[in-house]
């Protein structure tokens, strides 16, 4: 109702910036974020530590995290998690991608910040096991946010501490095997 009640100049503006927004936005050649660039603001950051990845699902996850300030590397967005039920598997994510910037040898720690569900915790198994034969260290955010519960509805706090407090992935995958 309220574009209704606009003047057509300003709709049409409103249409325009909208049309130039897709137009001009893709996605980070190097870590799948947003970008209005090849590779996003993120990955060129010379001040973040690019050899610390945080995996997360998706791009309201790099959000979340970054809103916490707590985190100074750099990420890799999945573009979903592996969920057999909604017919989602490993080839319709990132993950190769993922794999392909580990073997290039500069990745010393990849921290998963996936949502604490079934699904989160398969992904995290899976791409546990295809990295299995490098030598990086492995972890995953610390069990502030319940089972079940979703990154991007998580407070500042919560997540700030499951970021500080994370977790070797081997010992998690123990813990619930």
């Amino acid at each position: 109702l309220h574009l209704i009640k606009q003047e057509n100049a300003a709709v049409q503006h409103f249409s325009d910036s909208i049309a130039a927004m897709r137009d001009q936005i893709k996605f980070c050649k190097r870590c799948q974020n947003i970008s209005d660039s090849e590779l996003c603001n993120i990955c060129t950051n010379p001040s973040r530590r690019q050899e610390l990845v945080c995996v997360v699902e998706n791009i309201r996850d790099v959000i979340a995290i970054e809103s916490t300030q707590q985190f100074h590397g750099v990420y890799h967005v999945l573009g979903g998690i592996i969920s057999p039920l909604d017919g989602i598997g490993p080839d319709q994510l990132h993950i190769e991608s993922l794999v392909s910037r580990v073997a290039e040898g500069n990745i010393q720690e990849l921290i998963f910040a996936l949502n604490p569900n079934i699904q989160g915790d398969t992904t995290i198994y899976y791409i546990g096991r295809k990295l299995k034969e490098f030598p990086l260290k492995i972890t995953t955010i610390a069990r502030g946010i319940a089972f079940g519960g979703e990154l991007e509805y998580a407070d500042e706090m919560t997540l700030a501490k499951s970021i500080s407090n994370r977790i070797p992935v081997e010992n998690y995958i123990h813990s619930i095997s």
